[in-house]
């Protein structure tokens, strides 16, 4: 006959392998690095090209990409769109406008965009010369289920 005891022994054999094999499917954290700018090739895109340097695990966070798009003039990566993460984008070259907080702003070489989670957001190149930027995501056990479209 089968006791409650059992049950609860069996439930808990079963949380804790389920939690083990979660565990072994994680990929390892990235520690500390360097990446050399030639190591990493350009792929062509509609709007110009990205350069992605890596999307992985760290100590503190559940997911850090960083990716180097460079985009050609009157061009835009993407519609505006949100997404739960959030976004730290750094201008290296050419005249941007940025949505946010529901206002095109203009921003150049050396700014600073941050997006926020689930905030309405995008950009484009108003420039005459190509536009270059680094993004910066990152996703911690605190980013927010994604709102509906």
């Amino acid at each position: 006959m089968i006791t409650r005891r059992d049950i609860w022994v069996a439930l808990a054999a079963m949380a804790v392998t389920a939690g083990g094999i979660a565990l072994a499917d994680r990929a390892p954290a990235m520690g500390s690095t360097a990446i050399e700018w030639t190591s990493v090739a350009a792929k062509a895109t509609a709007y110009g090209s990205v350069k992605q340097f890596f999307r992985q695990r760290t100590a503190t966070v559940e997911e850090l990409e960083v990716h180097m798009t460079t985009l050609d003039p009157g061009q835009s990566p993407h519609p505006p769109h949100r997404h739960p993460n959030e976004e730290l984008i750094l201008i290296n070259q050419g005249t941007l406008e940025t949505l946010s907080n529901g206002e095109w702003r203009r921003v150049g070489p050396g700014s600073v965009i941050f997006n926020g989670s689930n905030e309405l957001h995008g950009i484009r190149n108003v420039g005459a010369d190509k536009a270059i930027y680094h993004v910066v995501n990152f996703k911690t056990g605190e980013t927010p289920a994604a709102l509906p479209q």
